[in-house]
């Protein structure tokens, strides 16, 4: 049975520092506001599928940390399945809990997706993202990146604590202007667009706007990034809740259109056309039967602005190599062609992980209702989600992406 999927469900917490709460207080908030937008309780959901690294990686709570976390606010007796999928873990437990509904297997399913990364030594929070590339090839992997364009001058060089994928990220975008004539200045609009949008998102990490300007000028992470420019360790949590199309006639629920999850290839580096995020872009769009074209407004991976021009590129917004232009322009801003983030992306939103593309989802969910206020894309009835996880080789591990309609 191949049964069509609704999202009749979303909730999330803010994003931010949250010292004085537990993971699992945070995914319980996160699933009751879910099931409550969807008009439920606990003792319909048919299955949970809960995303985290976190819990595991810094509490120690391996092995059971969703049944721990969902317990105490009444999910029992139900299948609880544990996700962990590096950044993409949230996007993973959704696409299981669809492919569930789809089954048959259960009318009602849910995905949650929590991460507490802010710590009181701040290296901790950083090393939980060591694991998310192979770490029996840690050196290579770097130097391989490295060694994709020229060495950087001494000038440029940063000393200091910072997450590896900073690094990851750095070392992309510099072949990515060496190859295509990105510039610093493309990667700054990026990023002034989204920490505008972000004034907007009572949920958002940070909800402070910046120039272009004060974005170049801003402490440097690696070159090309500065600190505005890269996405800030959060905590936070964010859940879905799917049906099927026949059990509700809610004018409210969202249909999913199409949702895909790869994992990468081995591919040259200029071989941008195999990229996973455009493979998986292209699969969704086929499965969906829409293009590029259709799409009112998309949530992608920035983990840092660079990241946001590569997905713009892989989401068939413009073609390879534009992304940098294309942004500059204002397309990818509220008013523009397609609008990019305008929950402020991971930049400004925040990124606890396995919450961040729950968080998308929630976004556009609320985009396509009508109910996004001043950051809302006018009539959207179209929407996608990327999100990306890890690093394997050149690019990431994992790749997910969601296609999301009005149903009205």
């Amino acid at each position: 049975m191949n049964h069509e999927a609704l999202i009749l469900g979303v909730g999330a917490t803010p994003f931010g520092r949250h010292l004085d709460r537990g993971a699992g207080d945070l995914a319980g908030q996160a699933a009751h506001e879910a099931l409550r937008d969807a008009g439920l309780t606990p003792a319909d959901v048919g299955a949970v599928f809960h995303a985290t690294v976190s819990q595991k990686a810094i509490d120690g709570q391996h092995m059971i940390p969703g049944q721990v976390a969902l317990r105490p606010h009444g999910f029992a007796g139900v299948p609880v399945v544990n996700v962990e999928n590096a950044c993409a873990g949230g996007a993973t437990a959704l696409w299981l809990a669809i492919a569930h509904v789809r089954a048959g297997l259960s009318d009602v399913a849910l995905a949650v997706g929590v991460d507490k990364l802010v710590c009181a030594d701040p290296a901790q929070g950083l090393a939980v993202f060591d694991g998310a590339m192979d770490i029996a090839h840690r050196e290579e992997t770097l130097a391989a990146l490295t060694a994709l364009t020229d060495p950087l001058p001494p000038e440029l060089t940063v000393d200091g604590d910072r997450s590896v994928f900073m690094e990851i990220y750095a070392s992309l975008a510099r072949a990515h202007m060496q190859r295509f004539g990105t510039t610093e200045a493309h990667l700054a609009a990026v990023s002034a667009k989204n920490h505008a949008h972000s004034v907007h998102n009572p949920r958002a990490h940070f909800r402070r706007a910046f120039t272009a300007q004060e974005i170049l000028t801003a402490r440097r992470v690696a070159w090309p990034l500065t600190v505005p420019m890269c996405s800030p360790i959060s905590d936070g949590a964010a859940a879905v809740v799917v049906t099927r199309a026949d059990f509700t006639r809610d004018e409210s629920a969202v249909a999913v259109l199409s949702s895909v999850l790869l994992s990468g290839t081995d591919r040259a580096p200029d071989d941008s056309g195999r990229h996973i995020g455009r493979r998986a872009a292209l699969a969704a769009y086929e499965k969906a039967g829409i293009g590029p074209q259709d799409v009112d407004v998309a949530e992608v991976h920035d983990a840092t602005a660079f990241g946001e021009i590569q997905q713009v590129e892989n989401l068939g917004f413009c073609p390879i190599g534009d992304g940098g232009p294309w942004s500059a322009s204002g397309a990818g801003a509220l008013g523009g062609t397609v609008p990019v983030n305008p929950s402020g992306g991971l930049e400004s939103r925040g990124h606890p992980v396995s919450a961040t593309g729950l968080a998308q989802v929630f976004e556009l969910v609320t985009q396509l209702r009508g109910r996004a206020g001043e950051r809302q894309v006018p009539d959207a009835r179209i929407a996608i989600a990327e999100n990306g996880g890890g690093l394997y080789g050149i690019e990431e591990a994992v790749a997910a992406v969601t296609i999301l309609g009005r149903t009205r």
